[in-house]
């Protein structure tokens, strides 16, 4: 049987793939915490960690009508932004998709009351949301014998918060149902995301929490922090609908999708800070991962339990 081994809430960024000059020049001299932390996270789990396959929950892509999993079985090219081509620029990817995987969480659908269709069109799209990641911790990974394969869905932009906690039923009963498959998910997103007007923006590029766009939002993202260091997922989710009135990335989908995955408020796996709680022009951004505990994401070692109906 399949197994979700480890899970990371993750910022993906523009700044973390500018050059190290710029990147300093925008935070005062200083290296923001969100790249070493990566490069922490590659070298203490994804070098380290036995997997076949990382799942990535893309909050950059929203599709409307259902769930999309990208099916190829090899995605390669270059990437260029079209929020930010001066930064994102011509960025070569190349690594394998999972077309079993994707199948098999579509295959469990119906029985969560939701829709998953598997694309393997090469002219889909992907995002940075995707590739700013696997560049830190895809790329070239363990000599790439034998490479490890990267998987994307994204958010339904007509989605609420029980619809993305179904895409995680699916995904989690999908993985099961495949012997052996060792699976890490990726929940890529941010907390709170209001950006700075483009006349104030330049005033607020520091990592500096204080430039988080509202004392509120800035409050609201160090709660969940804390809560779910302390592998408090059920306090997350009873709060969803005040925290949507921070307007979290993609209304947290990214999150709930890998919490669904994971047994939601049966899940009590704490995360491991990979990064300071830092400012991207008015956004919250961290880095937290979750270990798979000994006795299961829900406490009772079976990884089928863990979805529902």
């Amino acid at each position: 049987m399949g197994e979700i081994v480890g899970a990371g809430l993750l910022a993906h960024v523009p700044t973390i793939v500018l050059p190290e000059e710029t990147r300093k020049e925008l935070n005062e001299g200083r290296e923001i915490s969100l790249v070493t932390g990566l490069r922490r996270l590659r070298d203490e789990v994804f070098e380290t960690l036995d997997h076949d396959t990382v799942v990535v929950l893309d909050s950059h892509w929203a599709t409307t009508v259902e769930f999309v999993v990208a099916a190829h079985g090899r995605r390669a090219g270059l990437f260029t932004s079209e929020e930010l081509p001066r930064g994102m620029c011509r960025m070569p990817y190349d690594y394998p998709g999972d077309p079993e995987l994707a199948h098999s969480i579509a295959e469990f659908a119906g029985r969560h009351g939701t829709w998953i269709t598997p694309i393997d069109d090469p002219y889909l799209p992907v995002h940075y949301a995707t590739i700013n990641l696997w560049k830190y911790l895809g790329e070239g990974l363990g000599g790439g014998l034998p490479e490890k394969k990267w998987v994307s869905i994204g958010v339904c932009q007509t989605g609420d918060t029980e619809d993305h906690l179904r895409l995680g039923r699916a995904l989690a009963d999908g993985i099961a149902a495949l012997p052996d498959r060792k699976v890490l998910l990726l929940a890529s997103g941010a907390l709170s995301h209001t950006f700075w007007p483009l006349r104030q923006l330049r005033d607020h590029e520091s990592s500096e929490p204080s430039h988080i766009r509202t004392p509120q939002a800035r409050a609201a993202d160090e709660r969940r922090i804390a809560w779910l260091e302390r592998g408090e997922h059920a306090e997350v989710l009873r709060t969803m609908p005040e925290f949507l009135t921070h307007k979290p990335e993609a209304r947290f989908g990214h999150y709930l999708m890998m919490i669904g995955a994971l047994g939601e408020e049966q899940c009590s796996a704490p995360g491991r800070a990979y990064s300071d709680y830092e400012n991207s022009v008015g956004t919250g951004q961290t880095h937290l991962w979750f270990d798979r505990p000994a006795t299961g994401w829900t406490g009772t070692d079976k990884q089928s339990e863990v979805s529902r109906v």
